[in-house]
């Protein structure tokens, strides 16, 4: 570092404050990099309130590169900020790291923000094979694609010590005491998570007399996809209100655990296939109960991912071949509860320590 720069790094975030997963990952990342390597790098705030042209600018000059995990926070808010931030860094010749983790997923309004970030990049960071060929793909700014590297994404929660209770806790309780088959489905509820199809998988069992009950630990995410109104649709279409509930925003980690230890197994049927991206899975691991996801879409998709490949490897993830019908999901979920298997041991920090590894060699 020469005179005029302090850090090595900037990480552009929203605050304690803003609670997503977005804000989670970045306030994550920061930490391990620091223990890794303490003092070398520097956290700069940007909201609404917070973070004027001045500040970004004496900031973007202290560091030698400046990373952003853009959006900073959920979607349509503190879009300006942080791409001020990154076109600041590139004036004063910084370095401008961007880690991204969706694109075709994405609502094409949200890709529509992201494509500054994207060029303004010196490196992208991605988690996936297949999210790096879906912008390969795209006829914009598919040639960004050259920029990419991929690091093995580690999950934003981490199991804590000692669970808490809740009413919907005590509920999924009283519903496996009167026999019913408990079914997870842990983080963010939008289309790309296909979650209406979980919603078949749980009428193939209630038809089979298994008598379910699917919680989704999370709640919809605010677009343009009117997602919830056609999930509570076909809902009603299924007759299922009796067997699906929608927890909503669950606000910590000893309550998010606290109901895992009353779901039996959780299941995501993604049309994509699994991929090294989804931390919500890796979440869902953590509880030692078996989770049921749709088989990648390619084989390399967990090469860069020694720690991912090595929990399907030991049938802590079971997979679905993609294509299958709901009737497998369901024949998969019955399976894997009469199975006894030996999972690795997941070490939280162990995995944060290869994402902030991968991360920091391109600062």
């Amino acid at each position: 570092m020469t005179a005029e720069t302090k850090y090595e790094a900037l990480f552009l975030g929203a605050g304690p404050q803003m609670q997503c997963g977005v804000g989670q990952f970045t306030r994550l990342l920061y930490q391990a990099i620091e223990k890794l390597d303490p003092g070398s790098s520097a956290a700069l705030t940007l909201t609404r309130s917070e973070g004027s042209v001045a500040e970004i600018w004496r900031a973007a000059g202290s560091v030698r590169s400046v990373v952003c995990n853009f959006p900073i926070v959920a979607w349509k808010r503190v879009i300006l900020r942080p791409l001020v931030a990154l076109a600041f860094a590139r004036m004063r010749g910084r370095r401008v790291v961007l880690v991204q983790h969706e694109w075709a997923s994405l609502h094409w309004l949200r890709r529509l923000t992201y494509l500054p970030a994207l060029l303004l990049a010196d490196t992208i960071v991605m988690f996936s094979p297949q999210v790096r060929r879906e912008l390969a793909r795209d006829p914009v700014v598919g040639w960004t694609a050259a920029k990419c590297v991929l690091a093995p994404l580690p999950p934003n929660i981490e199991a804590p010590s000692q669970t808490a209770d809740s009413p919907l806790r005590q509920r999924l309780e009283a519903a496996r005491q009167d026999g019913r088959l408990v079914i997870g489905h842990f983080g963010s509820i939008y289309p790309g998570k296909q979650p209406n199809t979980l919603l078949n998988v749980t009428a193939v069992l209630r038809e089979r007399g298994r008598n379910p009950l699917t919680a989704y630990i999370g709640s919809f995410i605010k677009a343009l996809d009117n997602v919830e109104e056609d999930f509570q649709a076909w809902v009603s279409e299924l007759k299922l209100s009796e067997d699906v509930i929608v927890s909503g925003y669950v606000d910590s980690s000893a309550e998010v655990f606290g109901l895992f230890g009353e779901v039996d197994a959780f299941c995501y049927p993604l049309e994509e296939g699994l991929t090294a991206r989804r931390a919500s899975i890796l979440t869902a691991v953590q509880t030692g109960r078996p989770v049921i996801v749709t088989g990648p879409a390619e084989a390399d998709e967990f090469d860069h991912h020694a720690r991912f490949k090595e929990l399907i490897e030991h049938g802590a993830i079971v997979l679905v071949p993609r294509g299958s019908d709901d009737a497998v999901y369901a024949d998969a979920i019955v399976t894997s509860l009469k199975q006894s298997r030996t999972y690795p041991p997941f070490d939280f920090a162990d995995w944060w320590r290869d994402a902030a590894n991968a991360i920091k060699a391109q600062l």
